[in-house]
């Protein structure tokens, strides 16, 4: 693999790592708060950022050793209506900054396999981002943010809350490749 899409792959592995875990920590923070569904919403995406970091991790393939591996990553906890803001806006970074530019990188090299994997984050991403703003304006009244059950593709990623679909509008996968969050 080239060297420069192999970075790239190692950031973005990096990056969703961290925001699985973030999500994971401000999903606690949200239950303890009195919002149940913006907690399941937060440990749905966790899930859908795992997704992605595995898949940017199986792209690198055969590639071994030890890197130190620099991507962005938001620090803090406040309360989950700053969560939410902040999410939205990592959220953007991925869709407007990162990906777009690492994706342009791996069509130039020809890695198919980098190009496939950041594909599927980056359409990922953009539902994440629309369900943060939304959640953030119920949290923001008052009121917790109106879902029942989250389903995550456990190919690429693509976040569902009415419904699974029969078919993943991204990758294609079956119904059956989405793990539910239920209420």
């Amino acid at each position: 693999m080239n060297e420069m899409t192999a970075a790239n792959l190692r950031s973005a592995f990096g990056g969703e790592s961290k925001a699985h875990m973030r999500y994971k920590v401000w999903a606690t923070k949200a239950e303890k708060e009195g919002f149940p569904n913006v907690a399941r919403l937060f440990t749905a995406v966790a899930y859908a950022e795992e997704v992605h970091a595995s898949n940017h991790f199986n792209a690198l393939g055969d590639e071994k050793g030890e890197y130190l591996v620099a991507s962005m990553a938001g620090f803090g906890v406040s309360d989950t209506s700053q969560h939410l803001e902040w999410a939205a806006e990592g959220e953007h970074f991925e869709i407007h900054q990162m990906y777009p530019a690492y994706l342009e990188v791996a069509k130039m090299q020809g890695e198919k396999s980098a190009i496939r994997s950041m594909h599927y984050a980056i359409e990922a991403e953009k539902i994440h981002e629309k369900l943060y703003i939304e959640a953030k304006k119920s949290v923001d009244n008052g009121e917790d943010y109106d879902i029942e059950d989250v389903h995550i593709c456990d190919v690429c990623g693509y976040t569902a809350i009415d419904g699974v679909p029969d078919v993943c509008p991204i990758c294609g996968a079956k119904k059956e490749k989405f793990t539910s969050f239920i209420k």
